[in-house]
């Protein structure tokens, strides 16, 4: 079978020709075709060729251009400590031919002012043999240590300025983790591989989050030819644990609340709901969530052994909220980022004074401005003590109506008893003049009177 080179940077049949500038290399007498590497042009390496086994192979060279005479060095740690090979012999066609070629070694071929270099490795020296796999131990909780059994000598090969190389192997190891979705809040299998460039009797790798089995597989070369080996472990019981974490603030659209004007910072204005979830991987056995008074968490105030819970906070201050888990015996644990609360301290302001039934969206509904109310009760009247208007929440407010209908203008009543998140109590009274705006239906400028 006779192969010629190709310009591929994989392992593929060498079936097509070199560019014109160099002539034809082939190989004859070998059981498989020759996996050809393009290597790094830092190396000066035109390619290195890998054969299956070099026992009985010859190696050809075509010249560029017919009647150019080639002449074969070989060297093995650089190209300028090259041999001449007076074996080569010169075919009808002008084919130079090597009846054997002398494996691991390098060749430069010489056509005129042109010189091709190239690698030959015989891949029988340096053949992979995997016979099994297995975890040593229960590891850490970050890494996974596996022994590996077999053999797989490193396959070394020189750049033409002498610099030792190696060409990688493109081993395999598939096993299962779990990832986070972000959509679904939840840890999923997922597949991960890791490449291993050579054979190593021992592998560290990133500690799965699940149970699995390790399967190592390779290496490329063997794969080209169709014999890609593979063992596979006994099943590996995880220790190593993760979790994720999140706070979510119940929002309140009350346009006359006074809340933090930060973006992401929890609390704000009192009562603030906050839903602190935690998922977690399938290792975890204790999990608790914290609160704290400090943010080193020395002061403890409560524990939880929940992976969501809600909390409101009523008092004004500063509160820490953490995450925490570990493993069954308490090797492996995990703390999430830690959540600071700040509650605002307290504040009432009480407007005199409205227009309902004038411009809609514009001052036409009486409301307090607030911060941080925990209790609120107001009472409006009208000059002759009716109450009008009743109000339990700080965020509602009253449209100037009674009974469904728009109250006459005038000077109304207010009765306010509330409480701050700080424990300040607050008792006012006073009045609220409501004033009515009408358009004027001249043809002037649209200015409006009052009524």
């Amino acid at each position: 079978m006779k192969l010629k080179a190709t310009t591929l940077l994989a392992c593929l049949p060498l079936l097509a020709a070199m560019p014109a500038a160099a002539g034809e290399i082939a190989f004859e007498g070998n059981s498989k075709p020759a996996c050809e590497i393009t290597p790094a042009k830092s190396t000066g390496l035109n390619k290195i060729y890998v054969l299956y086994d070099t026992q009985g192979v010859g190696m050809s060279y075509k010249p560029a251009r017919e009647g150019n005479t080639v002449v074969w060095t070989k060297w093995t740690a650089g190209a300028a400590y090259g041999q001449e090979l007076p074996q080569v012999k010169v075919l009808q066609d002008g084919t130079s031919y090597l009846a054997q070629v002398e494996p691991n070694c390098g060749y430069t071929l010489q056509e005129g002012d042109s010189y091709t270099y190239v690698w030959v490795m015989n891949y029988a020296d340096y053949r992979l043999r995997l016979e099994g796999i297995a975890p040593d131990g229960e590891g850490d909780c970050s890494t996974a240590t596996l022994k590996v059994e077999g053999s797989g000598p490193e396959m070394t090969y020189y750049t033409i300025t002498g610099v030792r190389k190696s060409l990688d192997r493109d081993m395999k190891l598939s096993y299962s983790t779990l990832v986070c979705n972000s959509d679904t809040t939840a840890y999923e299998s997922c597949n991960t591989t890791e490449t291993e460039e050579n054979f190593k009797p021992t592998l560290v790798v990133p500690a799965p989050l699940c149970n699995t089995t390790f399967t190592l597989t390779g290496d490329r070369f063997l794969d080209y030819w169709g014999e890609s080996q593979s063992v596979t472990s006994d099943l590996y019981t995880t220790q190593t644990i993760a979790c994720t974490t999140r706070a979510r603030q119940e929002a309140r659209n009350n346009d006359n609340e006074r809340t933090s004007d930060t973006e992401g910072v929890l609390g704000g204005s009192a009562p603030a709901t906050i839903t602190f979830s935690a998922i977690v991987t399938d290792a975890v056995n204790f999990k608790e969530w914290q609160e704290a008074t400090d943010a080193d968490f020395n002061n403890i105030i409560l524990q939880l052994s929940d992976l969501e819970t809600t909390q409101t906070f009523t008092e004004a201050g500063t509160y820490y909220w953490r995450f925490t888990c570990s493993n069954g015996n308490g090797t492996c644990d995990a703390t999430s980022s830690t959540y600071t609360v700040n509650i605002g301290e307290s504040e009432l302001l009480v407007p005199n004074f409205f227009s309902p039934g004038s411009t809609e969206g514009v001052n036409d509904v009486w409301k307090v401005s607030y911060k941080s109310i925990v209790k609120f009760h107001c009472w409006i009247f009208n000059s002759w003590g009716t109450q009008v208007c009743e109000l339990k929440d700080p965020g509602q407010g009253w449209d100037g109506k009674y009974k469904g209908k728009l109250v006459d203008p005038g000077v109304y009543y207010y009765v306010i008893q509330a409480e701050g998140s700080d424990g300040h109590k607050y008792k006012k009274s006073g009045d609220i003049n409501i004033l009515r705006y009408k358009k004027n239906n001249g043809t002037g400028t649209g200015t409006t009177t009052g009524e």
